[in-house]
């Protein structure tokens, strides 16, 4: 969450605003509710109490509107579009990316967000810039707006909250099949953080695996959700990225410094089932070590190419290069060493969630890159 926030002519307010969001999102490690006050108090501050309002369906032409989209090619003011100082985007892009933001619905006045909700709106513009930005050196960016779960709905079990994962869902498959119009026969690249890589996991599985298009799919960016090796990636129609410069492939990880603590995380992970229909319980979730582009590695700071800092009101982003290691432990998750300083909002178990991207940022565009070079150079 490092990039320039949306200008706003109440700038105190709203940056008490992402400040609140940003420690909100740091809750939720990998999508998992992390009970920082005890979950109890957690429940109440934020799930929904109204009754599940069960929205239609959106028409399908919904988003062949430029409005339903917070990233869409060309539109003005294009957050996606933003670079820190010294990196443009392409003026030509060979690849169309798809990215599904994190949770920006915050409050529990529903289970779903409205369109038309300018906090929720102005939140996802900002966690667009800070990390799909990251591609548009060679991809198009479409990132659309969709009717996401509130942050509640990951903080209990009521059926309620899987009716509004399932809902949201609805709207991004709806905008993907517009994403798939409008992207022609272009490589694809498909992204997500948090709520965003839950649902192009489900997207992967119920879309992708076993089609024509899983073809097209130059690597899947499934950040900040855990992804079982055993349980859930043979259901994914994609392989894990094994080598730095191979295509069509999945990358995940989880970012904590150390002595890092993913207890919480872990210990709902361990009591699911997965996409596989197989238990994740011990299983090894995927950890690719961004700065090498492999699994289960271990790289210095000096491979990393550029981490996105914030200034101290978060109104800009300098990229700084060697500030940060990696190295993925054995249950997968991506260990960064000693708690670093980005803007203070780490929470204890040393969970930095919220800068999965911004960690790695340069690396991750690199990254983008290669595989869509390797891409190109096997269709000849």
């Amino acid at each position: 969450m490092v990039a320039p926030p949306v200008r706003s002519p109440q700038p105190l307010a709203r940056k008490f605003l992402y400040v609140v969001a940003a420690l909100i999102m740091l809750t939720v490690a990998g999508g998992f509710a992390y009970s920082l006050f005890g979950k109890q108090l957690m429940q109440m501050a934020f799930v929904p109490t109204a009754p599940f309002e069960d929205m239609p369906t959106l028409p399908g032409n919904a988003y062949g509107d430029a409005k339903m989209w917070i990233a869409w090619p060309d539109k003005p003011g294009n957050p996606a579009a933003w670079t820190p100082a010294g990196y443009t985007p392409a003026a030509a892009p060979d690849a169309a990316v798809f990215f599904i933001h994190p949770t920006s619905y915050l409050v529990r006045a529903k289970w779903n967000a409205p369109l038309d909700d300018k906090e929720a709106n102005d939140r996802a513009a900002f966690f667009t810039k800070g990390q799909a930005s990251a591609f548009n050196e060679v991809g198009a960016v479409w990132a659309p707006r969709y009717r996401q779960a509130a942050f509640g709905a990951f903080l209990t079990d009521k059926p309620e909250a899987t009716r509004a994962i399932d809902l949201a869902y609805r709207d991004v498959l709806l905008a993907f099949d517009q994403f798939l119009a409008q992207a022609g026969g272009r490589p694809i690249i498909l992204a997500g953080h948090s709520q965003g890589a839950m649902h192009l996991v489900r997207l992967l599985h119920e879309r992708v695996a076993g089609t024509p298009l899983a073809r097209r799919i130059v690597a899947a960016y499934v950040i900040g959700w855990p992804v079982s090796r055993s349980a859930d990636l043979p259901a994914l129609g994609l392989p894990e990225c094994t080598a730095a410069d191979q295509a069509g492939c999945i990358l995940s990880w989880q970012s904590y410094a150390e002595p890092a603590d993913p207890s919480a995380t872990l210990d709902r992970f361990d009591a699911t089932t997965g996409l596989a229909g197989l238990p994740r319980k011990g299983s090894a979730m995927i950890c690719t070590n961004p700065l090498t582009g492999t699994p289960n590695a271990k790289a210095p700071a000096s491979a990393n190419l550029g981490t996105l800092i914030p200034s101290a009101d978060l109104s800009s982003a300098t990229l700084m290069a060697h500030m940060v290691a990696a190295r993925c432990d054995g249950r997968g998750i991506l260990l960064i060493g000693e708690p670093i300083a980005m803007g203070g909002y780490a929470l204890p178990g040393n969970n930095y969630h919220v800068y999965d991207y911004s960690l790695f940022w340069a690396n991750v565009r690199a990254d983008a890159a290669r595989r869509l070079a390797a891409f190109k150079a096997a269709k000849g």
